[in-house]
């Protein structure tokens, strides 16, 4: 069993597992990508091409979680048919949420979310099976103002134990109240009363809001990972913000690209997650320019008005 590493040591593009792990995401055009009757066997050798071409490009971030459907499982497989890749990746994982989708896009619940340290504990062991070993980094998923996680002592002293272990603990975030579910993590970390070292959260040109709170996570030594770096595709070329699409076409780049460019130039991200579903998306990822997005500042949403479109979003 590899022992976890120092996630600190990587920077740059990694690659989310969100999309490929189960036939069905809320990203745009992602039922163009597969088909509704994908099966288990055409989504593995889908995300054993993604991962080969991630790891020939020079990506060594990969994320997953409990609830994308058999990303871990996918994971696990395509690193034990290549000895020697684990070491010089760099894996994380999540808990929090179980897949309950059964394989279908059109099911009516396709996760359901519990923080209790008895999920924790069974989805703990349920990770070490499907990865063949411990993640580097393993967070809460989705931790956001009304879980009972920041307040559960059974739990924070159960990711105290998994911390001391040289798991780099941390939660995800989600909704427009990111910001203040980092800082109060933040402070719990202060006290010593909570094991947390990292934080995945949403941050792109049209919510950008935690930024200033994941710069406090960074300096405090936090590792910080940016998802939904595309806004669940709408900085793309199939989105529905046309002043961004024709500031990429100005620029001369593809607006996944130019997206992607601006999340790796916030000096507190250390890993911008692409969400690429084939091996054409991903390489247009890795294409990103250096960028610091000042120009397109103005695209940014309101976060209460970002997090409702957002839930409109249609699994695909």
């Amino acid at each position: 069993m590899t022992s976890p590493r120092d996630p600190l040591a990587v920077r740059g593009i990694g690659l989310g597992l969100a999309a490929l792990g189960r036939p069905g995401y809320l990203t745009l055009g992602h039922g163009r990508d597969f088909t509704a009757s994908a099966s288990v066997d055409e989504l593995r050798d889908r995300t054993h091409a993604v991962l080969d071409a991630a790891w020939a490009a020079g990506v060594r971030y990969v994320d997953a979680a409990r609830s994308y459907g058999l990303a871990e499982r996918f994971l696990g497989e395509w690193l034990a048919a290549r000895p020697g890749r684990r070491a010089e990746l760099t894996v994380g994982s999540k808990w929090g949420y179980t897949y309950t989708a059964d394989w279908r896009v059109d099911a009516a619940v396709h996760e359901v979310k519990d923080h209790s340290a008895a999920t924790f504990e069974r989805q703990w062991q349920e990770t070490l099976d499907a990865l063949g070993g411990p993640p580097d980094v393993y967070l809460v998923h989705s931790l956001t103002s009304d879980s009972p996680a920041l307040g559960d002592r059974v739990l924070l002293d159960r990711l105290a134990e998994l911390a001391a272990d040289g798991v780099r603990v941390g939660f995800s975030s989600s909704g427009p109240d990111q910001a203040a579910v980092i800082d109060r993590a933040l402070a719990l970390t202060a006290d010593a009363a909570a094991p947390f070292g990292a934080v995945q959260a949403t941050w792109n040109l049209l919510e950008p809001s935690a930024g200033p709170a994941l710069a406090r996570a960074h300096d405090a030594g936090w590792f910080v990972v940016a998802k939904e770096t595309l806004a669940n595709g709408r900085l793309t070329g199939r989105g529905d913000v046309a002043p961004f699409r024709a500031a990429a076409d100005a620029a001369g780049v593809a607006p996944d690209a130019l997206a992607l460019g601006v999340v790796l130039r916030q000096p507190f991200v250390d890993i911008a997650l692409s969400g690429a579903t084939t091996v054409d998306q991903l390489l247009s990822n890795l294409r990103a320019p250096e960028s610091d997005g000042a120009a397109l500042e103005d695209l940014a949403e309101d976060p209460a008005f970002y997090w409702a479109n957002r839930s409109g979003l249609v699994w695909t």
